[in-house]
């Protein structure tokens, strides 16, 4: 699709070029646009329906919706931004430099610039911050057939139709009710008896990711959000929704991976700056790997005696870092989702304690016939076997239980995840390990 509208393009056929996007996905048409040159961009932005320009514009990324901004003229501008909803209007402001922003507010309604900068107030991961103010709302004395006029006068503006809000005087949330209801109830049917009252809502500090996790359990397609006297100031609906959980999933997975969270795409992303969101990790990682080799260090006097305990050190430190890694990803997922809680911890040790002793006995017993077979010598392959065994447990254990302290403490469990978990198991590993070799050999 992108080749036939560059050549449409090149070779000015605009008519053909409006009939071919004229029943264009708006997301295709925006993965389009971000492949063209600057030039054919704002050729093709300005052959869309102007209804469908906005919706476009929508789901461009930053760098592009930059560049177009640069392109267009103050009324093309004042109309994109004008006809965005209130939740994708502030997601661009709060991604566009110092200088656009200016721009951009100065060619909106008084009354589009008044919402967005209340929508600014709310704290970046708060409810209010990704909510918008576009919804439906009736009150209670209202009939089916006054609703339905209601949602054919203001529904094509509004984020969704399919929810609506029963709200009094003062606009405090009464009950909602679905066009589901609507279209199964008489025409005479008062909304205050067809509505429901049993709500779930969220308030504007709320936590963002719990809202996600509320979508997420009860299904949900939109979710009403009020202040502190339960005043309706709007919904927040499941694509924002969806977009938060990758967000902090997103997140999660750059701290497991022991790097700083960015928003910025991959090939986006300057080299230098990678660089730095790695560097402090690492280097920190780094440092805490001088213990291991201080441990080395103290019983050299032990590879002198037994020179071929040099040789299962490596073999140790990454089943140990593997075992206490395969643990810590399933709880730290675990509690992401929900499943998990700090007052399941009792239940998750008992269990993984189980896992790590029937994992790390058929570890062990595998150890010791290879070492005793490979070596002839009966006492290495003991020691490789016991101290696995040992390794295993305490990395299950370490694994397991080190996201449930860090969220007791309130940091993010993604923190405890494979880099910090290896660490700490691999200096443990080497202590059991020469425990084990200097109580057998003793024997």
């Amino acid at each position: 699709m992108t080749e036939n509208v560059a050549e449409l393009i090149d070779a000015k056929k605009h008519r053909e070029l409006k009939e071919f996007i004229a029943s264009a996905n708006v997301v295709d048409l925006a993965d389009d646009l971000e492949e063209l040159t600057p030039e054919q961009r704002i050729v093709l932005f300005r052959s869309l329906a102007k209804d469908a320009a906005a919706h476009v514009f929508s789901y461009l990324s930053p760098e592009t919706k930059e560049n177009l901004i640069g392109l267009l003229t103050d009324p093309e501008l004042s109309h994109i931004v004008n006809d965005l909803f209130l939740d994708d209007a502030v997601d661009f402001i709060e991604e566009m430099p110092a200088n656009v922003v200016k721009r951009v507010l100065k060619n909106v309604s008084e009354d589009t610039r008044n919402q967005i900068n209340q929508l600014l107030r709310y704290q970046e991961d708060s409810a209010g911050s990704i909510m918008t103010t576009e919804y439906i709302d009736l009150k209670e004395g209202m009939t089916v057939a006054d609703a339905f006029r209601r949602i054919r006068e203001v529904g094509m503006d509004k984020e969704t139709i399919y929810t609506c809000y029963v709200t009094d005087a003062k606009r405090v949330l009464e009950g909602v009710v679905t066009v589901k209801i609507l279209l199964l109830s008489d025409m005479a049917d008062r909304i205050g008896d067809i509505m429901s009252t049993n709500i779930l809502y969220a308030v504007t500090g709320d936590d963002r990711e719990h809202v996600a996790e509320v979508f997420q359990k009860y299904d949900l397609i939109a979710l009403p959000v009020v202040d502190t006297e339960r005043h309706l100031v709007g919904i927040i609906t499941v694509d924002d929704a969806m977009e938060v959980l990758e967000e902090e999933s997103t997140e999660d997975f750059h701290i497991m991976a022991a790097m700083e969270p960015s928003d910025e795409p991959y090939l986006s992303t300057g080299v230098f700056d990678l660089a730095k969101r790695r560097i402090m990790w690492l280097l920190i990682l780094m440092v805490s790997a001088f213990f291991t080799g201080g441990i080395i260090t103290h019983f050299e006097a032990l590879f002198a005696t037994f020179p071929a305990l040099i040789s299962a050190i490596p073999m140790l430190m990454d089943t140990g870092g593997n075992a206490g890694s395969q643990s810590s990803t399933l709880i730290i997922r675990g509690m992401a989702v929900g499943e998990l809680h700090l007052s399941d911890w009792f239940e998750i040790f008992w269990k993984e304690l189980r896992v790590s002793v029937l994992v790390g006995g058929m570890l062990g017993v595998i150890n010791i016939g290879y070492k005793w077979f490979l070596s002839g010598n009966f006492a290495l392959g003991l020691i490789v076997g016991l101290s696995l065994f040992a390794t295993v447990v305490f990395a299950k254990m370490i694994g397991s239980m080190l996201p449930l302290l860090a969220r007791m403490l309130r940091f993010d469990p993604a923190l405890m995840a494979a880099p910090i978990v290896t660490t700490i198991v691999d200096a443990g590993g080497l202590i059991v390990y020469f425990m084990v070799a200097e109580a057998v050999m003793r024997l």
